[in-house]
């Protein structure tokens, strides 16, 4: 049996140790933080060095989210491919945008492997050293992309190898390569080993012993050897015989792979220790903390990671897909993904619980795993204050725990989840992150509560939306709950009349004098957000953020806001995005108005920026219904005239396998498909031109 008993929780721990350290590293990432000037600013590193209010996605953040979904849309019973790992590049990359850094052809790594991929180049050519040169070829990022496959394969350090080979060939080579079959094997052998020194000595059999790679790791556990208590002496030796003037390129992998090592054996397995070690040595330093951070982490499991590191994150990250709806990424709800990847590439079953607490086509958030709270917040932490609770929960031991003290009239606090973001949220733009919301009109909220009454008056609870333009709180009605018994709240989100929604969540409040204050503990458990959407998008209450129209992710071409309208204009084919990934039948309405090209209209069941559906005009006088399976095939097509300038009110519909298009109320086109049963809506212009869209209509 390879799937050790706690395989979640250690998952999970992982997963959060990895978002640490990526968190504590990315400040001082740039190359002007040297180690000294690190150590100048900071001193000894012992908690974040900058405070976030969002931290923004990152390329070392985004990679083990989406690389894994070529096992997830490709590769589902069968062994890892590179096409598969491939496909998965194209379909979830905007190109320019996101997801890695988009440093230039033969600066950027991945960006060069992206132009071989689009010229059709396949791996692992696209990632060789005989197409790109050696030194591009051994950057840092075969290492820092495949800590989930590490994951998947707990105790199988072999396999973990293997697939993360696979994954990293897309864009590297030799030692690049080496790195990701490295670290990978770290992870896997971190589910079972006791320390850092077994860990490292066993993975050293994944690669070749004659390697650059393993000579780096072997120095670094030689010097330790010697000089056991000192990182800053092992940093020295490293910079002088192995550092970045003897390797070329913007951030090579030999150099961070000794700060790597140095980090994990001065560390000792303390996930703190370690990752501010791998901070303080300076060079690649989030993506070095992060790498640490998975191996240690899944070594310590959840109580390995101190507080302080633990609680900014809150369960959440934003990653930078085509997918914004895919982009708002619960940590435990990603580990779980992954647990249940583990189970089915080692051919288990799956405990019941863990099946039962997943459910990737809603928001379904049941606080099982020790400490999670699923991204909860509050507007008033002075007065209400969140935790998990460990042993009341509704139909498991875990709970959302709110502790309400001292409230009396006039006190207001919201807990809520967050549906959409912001760019008022962030402090820079790195990686340009999207959202689409995952909550929309006609979808259904509900939850479990229990109200413990301490003190004072009961507590009111009003479950609410908030949009995102006129951060306009909806209120649905007020519940008193009777003390001590658990009650579901139910309600059917309500039309925003083209707005966003960026918080579901519950308004409390108490009638409660000043002399007798409301003390009371609610538990919120069993979380959803579910059912079909339905709603509009106003365009005069959206914006221009992270170089995208709000709620889209646009793959090419140039996209604005003009009054109620968007505009696009392109000198090339160019797509943009939105809506619920796991959307399935439907009917999407838009006006459009082609001012040029002769390819416009809307596409739906997106999977990605090369798997969708089409309906529109396809070239002049003609409309289509066709099918992106990263080539395009029309399914039908038929003659219509139609014309540059002019208004047409276009509508699809979706309806099981049944496809059918109209255009200013008449049913011109129905076929039959099942290639795509669910995805994202949004627009297409496969020869670009010029085109606006307005009056959005999903059902």
């Amino acid at each position: 049996m390879m799937i050790p008993k706690n395989y979640l929780e250690k998952v999970y721990g992982s997963i959060l140790a990895m978002n640490a350290g990526i968190r504590l590293g990315a400040p001082v990432e740039p190359p002007e933080w040297t180690a000294e000037m690190i150590q100048d600013v900071f001193g000894e590193i012992k908690d974040y060095v900058k405070v976030y209010n969002v931290f923004s996605a990152d390329d070392d953040a985004n990679g083990p989210i989406f690389f894994i979904r070529a096992l997830l849309d490709h590769a589902k019973n069968r062994h890892l491919q590179p096409e598969d790992v491939v496909k998965t590049w194209l379909n979830y990359l905007r190109e320019g945008l996101g997801m890695i850094w988009w440093g230039g052809d033969q600066i950027s790594t991945e960006h060069t492997a992206y132009l071989n991929l689009k010229k059709g180049i396949g791996a692992p050519r696209s990632g060789s050293i005989e197409q790109n040169g050696e030194t591009l070829a051994e950057q840092i990022g075969g290492q820092i992309f495949i800590d989930s496959f590490g994951l998947i394969f707990p105790n199988n350090p072999s396999m973990a190898a293997q697939y993360a080979e696979i994954a990293a060939s897309v864009s590297h080579d030799r030692n690049g390569i080496y790195g990701a079959r490295f670290i990978a094997a770290c992870i896997a052998l971190a589910f079972a080993k006791e320390t850092v020194q077994e860990v490292i000595s066993e993975a050293l059999k994944q690669i070749p012993e004659e390697c650059t790679y393993a000579k780096v790791v072997q120095a670094v556990v030689d010097f330790h050897k010697t000089n056991p208590t000192d990182f800053r002496s092992c940093l020295k030796y490293l910079e002088e015989e192995w550092g970045y003037d003897k390797y070329g390129g913007v951030c090579h992998i030999i150099p961070n792979a000794g700060v790597c090592i140095l980090a994990l054996l001065y560390g000792e397995g303390d996930v703190s220790r370690t990752i501010e070690i791998a901070t303080m040595c300076g060079w690649d330093t989030d993506c070095n903390a992060g790498t640490v951070g998975s191996i240690v982490g899944a070594l310590t499991g959840i109580d390995g990671i101190a507080p302080n590191y633990r609680k900014p994150i809150n369960d959440s990250i934003v990653a930078s897909s085509v997918s914004g709806y895919l982009n708002i990424v619960d940590l435990p709800t990603f580990a779980k993904q992954i647990a249940l990847l583990g189970y089915r590439k080692a051919n288990e079953e799956p405990p019941a619980h863990l099946v039962k607490s997943y459910n990737e086509k809603e928001i379904y958030f049941d606080f099982t795993l020790p400490g999670s709270t699923h991204g909860f917040c509050t507007s008033y932490p002075f007065k209400t204050f969140l935790r998990n609770s460990a042993n009341k929960g509704y139909s498991t031991s875990g709970s959302l725990e709110i502790i309400v003290f001292r409230m009396y009239e006039g006190d207001l606090s919201t807990v809520f989840y967050r549906t959409f973001y912001r760019r008022s949220l962030f402090m820079d733009e790195k990686y340009s992150p999207t959202f689409a919301p995952t909550a929309y009109s006609g979808q259904t909220v509900s939850m479990k509560v229990r109200v413990e009454r301490l003190h004072g008056k009961a507590v009111i609870l009003t479950p609410y939306v908030r949009t995102t333009f006129d951060k306009k709180i909806i209120k649905t009605k007020e519940f008193i709950i009777a003390n001590n018994i658990w009650r579901t709240i139910e309600f059917i989100i309500p039309d925003t009349k083209g707005d966003l929604i960026e918080e579901v969540g519950l308004m409390i409040h108490s009638d409660s004098s000043r002399t007798e204050r409301a003390f009371s503990k609610i538990f919120l458990d069993e979380f959803r957000i579910h059912g079909s959407p339905s709603y509009e998008i106003d365009f005069s209450k959206q914006a221009v953020e992270f170089r995208c129209v709000t709620p889209f992710a646009h793959h090419r071409g140039k996209w604005k806001l003009e009054e109620d309208k968007m505009k696009m204009e392109s000198n090339e084919s160019c797509f943009s995005f939105t809506g619920h990934y796991y959307m399935e039948d439907a009917s999407i309405e838009a006006q459009i108005i082609p001012e040029s090209g002769n390819s416009h209209g809307i596409l739906f069941r997106s999977l990605g920026t090369e798997q969708f559906y089409y309906a529109g005009f396809d070239s002049e006088d003609k409309v289509s219904i066709g099918l992106k399976n990263f080539d395009a095939t029309v399914l039908a097509t038929k003659n219509y005239k139609w014309q540059h300038g002019e208004l047409y009110h276009l509508k699809v519909k979706a309806m099981d396998n049944i496809l059918s298009l109209y255009i200013n109320d008449e049913l011109l086109l129905t076929v039959q498909d099942d290639t795509y049963q669910h995805g994202m809506w949004g627009f297409y212009a496969f020869e670009g031109g010029e085109c606006s869209y307005g009056n959005i209509k999903v059902n």
